[in-house]
């Protein structure tokens, strides 16, 4: 007796279609998987059994041999139990081959027979949309998440028991209109609208207005927020580095549908998302904020079967690294390949994975060990001596300190005063919406959609500068001796100032404002 069930894995972030196939006859009760499973497909043969019996059926005392093909991908995780517990039901006869035909199936089993959610559902029902695959089944708590793509029946499950009786039913709404897209846009609008979700920032918490002073430091956020800039903050203790780098979600436009639909895979492979108390699309702009002692693989992703790091677990929105010299220079140096491709590439002998990872950078650092070097006042001066400012700074390569479009020194505050009568979050994020829909509407036909993906001939057109301005930034270039990254980066910045003004056209000193943001290509100080 032979049954075949679809079920799906994720590799990278991306679904990938599993054939279990189930074969019963005769012999000693055995119970054999196949197809290179791992510790925890080996153990689903006793969760499938414990099911299967405590749900009122019958495990077949027979030799069971269970194959996952294609047999020289590695399986991993438990998203394969219900598939398998359907294939013995179908190969024994107890449940109708007709409930298995052109669906997907997905879904950890406990012992009792209830239904367990598992990471990376959204990834594998788009695989079955794209696949032609009219019904998927799931953990009854993934109805949500699963029913956002569109061109599939989602049937959500509580238990096994609850699928053999008939009890599956459609998610509600599956006769709604569609998107072309692949994703239900009535659901976009009403799922992940409300809710609190790890590693996201929610406005009612922070606002700009919490900062006092320091309004060169605000206008470089801006800048940042609006043109998708990397950014660096450097300055003493307490001038306010972290609080401005922790509002930056509050004044960057929502994630449009694609780019919701993007981090909300990346979250759900990782298992990230809030489940049952906030179902359904990410609209907030991630903000990872990871320790300094994170390793290598945790920022940039890897393992012997890759997963997602947190440059992908920031895509599309900010990566945030406190204290940037106190991460190990390895760390720090594996960033310069994401921060120019805005991808991760991570090979395995079994094969490559590509992560997305458009993030944008801000960091925080200190002047010098003590944190004081260069400061305007008496009662706290530098006791740093000039080699061991150097070999802290030296921390941070060069080539990576290149990538950091605006590099911003902020001051320490001599006086306290009441924060109030500042920009709001508000006021700052309808400023930065009108310059995100100038550059949305500018670079429709190019796919882009911030100033910072210009390059080579698309910058050189929508950059263009004045004779001026340009004699200004060649005089600076080579007064400072600039790379040409820098240089570019600079012409970049200059398209944001622009575009924050209302105009189409660079001005000499928009381009002098961003040449001012490149501070750590100017000579130190003090």
């Amino acid at each position: 007796m032979y049954a075949k069930i679809m079920s799906a894995s994720v590799l990278g972030i991306e679904g990938r279609f599993i054939e279990v196939e189930v074969n019963i006859c005769s012999g000693l009760p055995q119970v054999s998987v196949v197809g290179l499973p791992d510790s925890a497909v080996r153990e689903s043969v006793e969760r499938v059994r414990a099911a299967i019996q405590n749900g009122g059926m019958k495990f077949p005392l027979d030799r069971v041999t269970i194959n996952l093909a294609p047999a020289d991908l590695r399986k991993e995780g438990s998203a394969f139990d219900l598939a398998i517990a359907a294939g013995i039901l179908c190969a024994s006869g107890q449940v109708n081959e007709n409930l298995l035909e052109n669906a997907l199936f997905i879904g950890e089993l406990s012992l009792n027979g209830t239904v367990r959610t598992v990471p990376g559902v959204l990834s594998m029902t788009e695989l079955a949309r794209r696949a032609g695959i009219r019904r998927v089944v799931v953990p009854e708590a993934a109805v949500a998440e699963a029913s956002l793509i569109s061109g599939v029946e989602v049937f959500g499950i509580s238990s096994l028991a609850d699928w053999l009786n008939g009890g599956a039913d459609p998610a509600p709404g599956e006769s709604g209109q569609r998107s072309r897209a692949g994703f239900d846009k009535e659901k976009l609008r009403s799922f992940g609208s409300t809710g609190r979700q790890p590693g996201f920032v929610s406005a009612d918490d922070l606002d700009l207005a919490d900062v006092v002073g320091q309004e060169q430091g605000k206008r470089a956020l801006l800048v940042a927020a609006s043109g998708m800039h990397n950014l660096l903050f450097v300055g003493p203790p307490g001038t306010g580095k972290t609080m401005l780098c922790r509002r930056l979600p509050t004044i960057m436009p929502p994630l449009g549908d694609e780019e919701a639909l993007e981090v909300t895979k990346i979250f759900s492979v990782c298992g990230k998302l809030g489940g049952a108390s906030s179902p359904g699309l990410v609209r907030r702009r991630p903000f990872r904020t990871p320790h300094h002692t994170i390793s290598t693989a945790g920022l940039i992703g890897g393992g012997s079967i890759p997963k997602p790091g947190e440059v992908t677990l920031a895509h599309h929105g900010i990566l945030f690294l406190d204290e940037m010299p106190e991460f190990s220079r390895v760390c720090l140096e594996a960033l310069r390949q994401p921060l120019e491709d805005r991808e991760v590439t991570i090979g395995r002998a079994r094969g490559v994975c590509r992560f997305p990872a458009r993030f944008m950078l801000a960091a925080s650092m200190n002047p010098c060990p003590c944190g004081f070097h260069g400061g305007d006042t008496t009662d706290r001066p530098c006791t740093c001596s000039p080699a061991a400012i150097a070999r802290y700074r030296a921390r941070m390569s060069g080539p990576l300190a290149d990538r950091l479009d605006l590099q911003v020194q902020l001051p320490r505050q001599t006086a306290h005063a009441p924060a109030s009568g500042g920009m709001t979050s508000a006021r700052a994020g309808e400023i930065v919406a009108d310059a995100a829909k100038r550059q949305r509407l500018r670079y429709a036909k190019h796919g882009l959609q911030w100033n910072s993906q210009l390059q080579g001939p698309l910058l050189r057109k929508y950059a263009k500068l004045s004779p001026d301005a340009e004699a200004l930034l060649q005089q600076v270039y080579a007064q400072l001796g600039l790379s040409f990254r820098a240089h570019d980066r600079i012409l970049k910045i200059s398209r944001t100032i622009a575009d924050l003004a209302g105009r189409e056209a660079i001005l000499t000193e928009d381009v002098a404002e961003a040449i001012n943001y490149r501070s750590l290509d100017q000579p130190l100080e003090g």
